[in-house]
């Protein structure tokens, strides 16, 4: 069948299940892999499995390049600890801990050494996407993960070094891959400074050709990765005339992956002016990638692998679905986190990587393992993302129903590494503001002009160092956390401001809100008008429809303005203190309500 109509068939087909998916209020996601399942191993109606597989790559590929562009580095330097020390000590337990179950369950060495760094990463892709289309990037389990997935995806680029030349394996190989790796990101930041600085500065004139030089950068640096070691022996020995013997070839050749690269692009383009708009424009292509990556799982399906292979299939998935997150858990909480970022960074991490199903495919093309060990991987893959995908709707029930039991860790004598808040135990507070960007930024201006006795809640860390810093009275924590709402003096306040728009949070905050004051005035936010009718119904006095602010705003101007014809000095003197708020926001980090701030 033609790529194009077959590629059509998906997409077309993901799309109805998209639709079916969120009519049930059901992650898309599994809809996805279902759909694949449906149009491969059920029906055979699309059968072009390769093409279909390198299109999932490229998906991977810019999803990566746009997690570099979101990543600023200077907010990981404080979660560097747990994330280096912390996720090279989980990928090391997982491994080991898979390859002996793997060698007790009779497989040969070399395929229980596989199937070990299958259990060892978690899905960089999967992960991101959820802490992405949730907002979570910013929030300090968001970046702890991210820190570890960058931690485990460059062990993986190790591994597969070292797959590559198992045959003259040797700490060189480490060296070398640190090496050209650091060589590489230094090159790419040194060019974001001195060279694609400029180029961006131009191309940001025309939107097209500022898109276009996005799309050649991503490509450029993936290709310029995947042949690095290739490019620098033949520097070396054809160019220069330096006599390299086989074994420095062997050591020199491996290069990294295409999707490191794009990453890579990524992060050197997030120093850029232009990196929000670059976002923008390449999102809709990594949307439209990343489906057929998850449609191609369930392509790759085999029915008739998981009752031959039901024991490792069941065996391994328990592993990653409990046994991860659990270590995960306890590995974060010993670093000194608190109970619900500790569980979040377990449960968000509960399944295998798209780099388990390149290792597994590169095990086959160097005959290290049999096929069965791909359909396994395929299998596990497909379980534990669809498993993430319902914690993730579910993760604050979860955590309600798991808190109880996780009590028991607080008898152990740890220093908590992250309890910020600057609460006067005899301040009565009249407002409570929940979230600090953006809205919740407005508000707090006019709170501070109207002398009110307020309490900023935010789950953004550095939000609230910089409100310690201004002995402003806050409290560091996620308002779906039941913990953090008994530290509120709800029974006394008057009113309460939610400027975060997750709808099962508000409807928590609602509902413990009114357990204990009925008086107080309850103002919430939501993305979609038909949660803001639930939040109503569930008794909100007030609900804020970001989208809805800027139409209202202008109303309220031209209203004033057109009222007897004022002069046009008014409408001035609106614009010069506008552009004059427009850059005190752009100063505090304030670019694009798609910027993942969680107010």
């Amino acid at each position: 069948m033609d790529i194009f109509i077959e590629i059509g068939i998906i997409i077309i087909f993901a799309s109805i299940l998209a639709f079916v998916s969120r009519m049930f209020k059901q992650p898309l996601i599994p809809a996805y892999i279902i759909g694949g399942i449906i149009l491969g191993p059920l029906l055979s109606i699309v059968t072009n499995k390769s093409i279909i597989s390198t299109l999932s790559e490229i998906g991977i590929a810019f999803l990566l390049f746009i997690v570099g562009l979101e990543i600023n580095l200077k907010n990981l330097k404080e979660v560097g600890f747990v994330s280096s020390i912390g996720g090279v000590i989980n990928s090391t337990i997982l491994f080991s801990l898979g390859f002996i179950v793997s060698l007790m369950m009779g497989f040969e060495a070399i395929e229980a050494g596989y199937l070990g760094l299958i259990i060892a990463f978690s899905s960089t892709m999967v992960v991101i996407k959820q802490l992405s289309d949730s907002r979570e990037v910013n929030t300090l389990h968001g970046r702890i993960i991210i820190g570890i997935l960058l931690v485990e995806d460059l062990i993986a680029v190790v591994a597969i070094t070292i797959l590559n030349s198992m045959h003259n394996i040797s700490i060189a190989v480490f060296i070398f891959s640190i090496l050209k790796g650091g060589f590489l990101f230094l090159l790419i930041m040194l060019l974001s400074k001195h060279v694609l600085n400029h180029l961006f500065k131009f191309a940001a004139k025309t939107p097209e050709v500022l898109f276009l030089l996005s799309i050649s950068v991503c490509f450029m640096f993936g290709i310029f990765f995947s042949e690095f070691g290739h490019i620098l022996v033949f520097l070396l020995r054809d160019v220069l005339s330096i006599n390299l013997s086989e074994h420095m070839v062997m050591l020199l050749s491996p290069g990294f992956s295409i999707a490191i690269g794009a990453f890579a692009a990524g992060i050197g383009l997030a120093n850029l002016p232009y990196s929000i708009e670059i976002t923008s424009k390449v999102k809709p292509l990594k949307d439209f990638f990343a489906t057929i990556f998850f449609v191609s799982l369930g392509l790759e399906l085999e029915f008739g692998v998981i009752s031959k292979q039901f024991i490792p299939i069941f065996v391994i998935t328990l592993i990653v679905m409990f046994i991860k997150p659990s270590i995960l858990f306890f590995m974060t909480y010993i670093f000194g986190y608190k109970q619900r970022t500790s569980f979040l960074v377990g449960g968000k991490m509960s399944q295998i990587s798209e780099f388990a199903l390149i290792i597994v495919f590169l095990g086959i093309s160097l005959d290290h393992v049999s096929s069965s060990i791909v359909n396994i991987t395929i299998t596990i893959a497909i379980i534990t993302i669809v498993f993430t995908s319902y914690f993730e709707n579910y993760k604050n029930q979860l955590y309600n129903f798991f808190s109880p039991y996780l009590k028991l860790f607080d008898k152990i004598p740890l220093k908590t590494t992250v309890d910020l808040e600057n609460v006067d135990d005899n301040n009565n507070h009249e407002v409570i503001l929940v979230g600090y960007d953006r809205i919740g930024y407005s508000i707090f201006n006019t709170l501070k002009k109207l002398k009110k006795k307020f309490l900023v809640v935010d789950f953004n860390p550095e939000v609230v160092r910089n409100l310690i810093a201004q002995n402003v009275s806050c409290i560091y924590g996620d308002i779906g956390d039941i913990e953090v709402i008994n530290k509120l003096d709800l029974g006394k306040v008057r009113i309460i401001i939610s400027t975060v728009p997750h709808w099962e949070n508000n409807l928590l905050l609602i509902s413990e809100t009114k357990k204990l004051n009925n008086e107080a005035t309850i103002f919430v936010t939501a993305d979609h008008v038909d949660e803001a009718l639930s939040l109503y119904d569930a008794g909100a006095d007030y609900v804020i429809l970001p989208h809805f602010l800027g139409g209202e705003r202008v109303s309220f101007i031209l209203e004033d303005y057109t009222e007897d014809f004022k002069s046009i000095t008014d409408l001035i003197a609106k614009k010069v203190e506008h552009i004059k708020e427009l850059r005190r926001r752009k100063s505090l980090g304030h670019y694009h309500p798609n910027s993942y701030h969680l107010s």
